[in-house]
């Protein structure tokens, strides 16, 4: 069923307007456009006709914008299944490390760079925790990131979504060591690393980033600040970690679902309010500033937001699980992926048949003829 506002409707009443008054990046241009023109005549498409009755109805492509409220289900769910086949037999923690909005400023003059820092600075206080014996590990962690840049309420509030599992993989590749079941380092020794590591790789790349005219004052604050690492209790199965993947990795800031209303300039959202128990609150705000606290969450081109590193990096991650498993000992039902067409998936999550005449539920709809796609500059 489609909501009955859209992030689509909003860029379409005053997108034109934002365009004139507001300063766009080519990336963000990209995104109001793929978002204006997903699922309608723009895109082409296709038209399909009931076999049993007769009836027709036209079938628009989408836009498969990674920033699209309406993309995103089907990807998320052709991920999950790919990582069924990389669980382990082990707790799993997860573990949330955010910068503060000091910083926000600096941040958004040099998106690539410092979010890139961003993982770089996680992954190397992680690696040297789990590297160091105090922690009675001594081994490489997997490590799996995912970067969010929103609060709910759209303003710019970037952290890093850590899924770690309970345990590592020994230096000699021999043996599972694994972790304690409870936590698997103190958070605000992790927050004083992190904090460590950013802060010198965001001053060693000062001269050459974009500044902003009070670097240094910024870069003050955030020092003086106490940094928060926020780590949850490990999950009971391999199961339940999928579940809660799907919740972050193909989010995006809002989705369609959560607006609420679009009259006269103005539009509301509603939002969980953490400082008050998750309570559900709605939030009205201007249709410009709407877009603009949309677009902050634009990634630069080609930027990774999901990444992977020690024993789940990519180069290494397929036999350094078997090999896991196999010192872990613990039997596990492996699931393999298997292709499946979108018919299919659809029939598997939903129970709803896509191809099923809406009108007369007895005849299978089929294709009969193509929509060219029209060009829209």
């Amino acid at each position: 069923m489609r909501p009955k506002y859209e992030v689509a409707d909003i860029f379409r009443l005053y997108g034109k307007r934002y365009r004139k008054t507001h300063c766009m990046s080519p990336e963000q241009h990209k995104v109001m456009a793929a978002i204006m023109s997903c699922r309608t005549s723009r895109l082409g498409g296709h038209k399909e006709t009931c076999e049993n009755c007769g009836t027709s109805r036209n079938c628009y492509n989408s836009c498969r914008n990674r920033h699209c409220p309406k993309c995103q289900t089907m990807t998320k769910e052709v991920w999950l299944d790919k990582r069924r086949e990389e669980l382990l037999p082990c707790g799993y923690f997860h573990v949330v490390f955010t910068l503060p909005h000091d910083l926000n400023p600096l941040i958004l003059a040099n998106r690539k760079e410092l979010l890139t820092c961003l993982f770089a600075a996680v992954k190397k206080t992680l690696f040297a925790f789990a590297a160091d014996p105090q922690w009675r590990l001594e081994g490489k962690p997997g490590v799996l990131a995912v970067l969010h840049t929103w609060s709910q309420t759209l303003i710019d509030h970037f952290h890093l979504h850590c899924l770690i599992p309970a345990g590592v993989l020994s230096f000699d590749s021999k043996r599972w060591i694994k972790g304690n079941e409870t936590f698997l380092f103190r958070e605000d020794s992790l927050a004083k690393e992190f904090k460590k590591q950013y802060l010198y790789m965001v001053e060693s790349q000062l001269k050459q980033l974009a500044v902003t005219g009070n670097d240094s004052l910024l870069l003050r604050r955030a020092r003086e600040k106490t940094w928060i690492v926020y780590a949850k209790k490990p999950f009971a199965d391999p199961e339940q970690v999928l579940e809660y993947l799907g919740r972050y990795t193909h989010r995006i800031a809002i989705s369609n679902h959560r607006i609420k209303s679009i009259d006269n300039g103005k539009v509301s959202f509603t939002y969980k309010d953490r400082r008050d128990n998750d309570k559900k609150k709605t939030i009205t705000l201007d249709a410009m500033e709407f877009i603009r606290r949309f677009l902050l969450h634009v990634l630069p081109k080609r930027f990774m937001k999901i990444r992977y590193y020690g024993f789940l990096a990519n180069i290494c991650k397929k036999k350094a699980v078997l090999l896991i498993r196999r010192l872990i000992g613990k039997f596990m039902k492996i699931n393999i992926y298997v292709k499946e067409t979108i018919r299919e998936k659809v029939l598997r999550l939903t129970g709803k048949d896509i191809l099923l005449c809406p009108y007369c539920k007895q005849g299978q709809m089929i294709c009969s003829g193509r929509m060219n796609a029209w060009n829209t500059s």
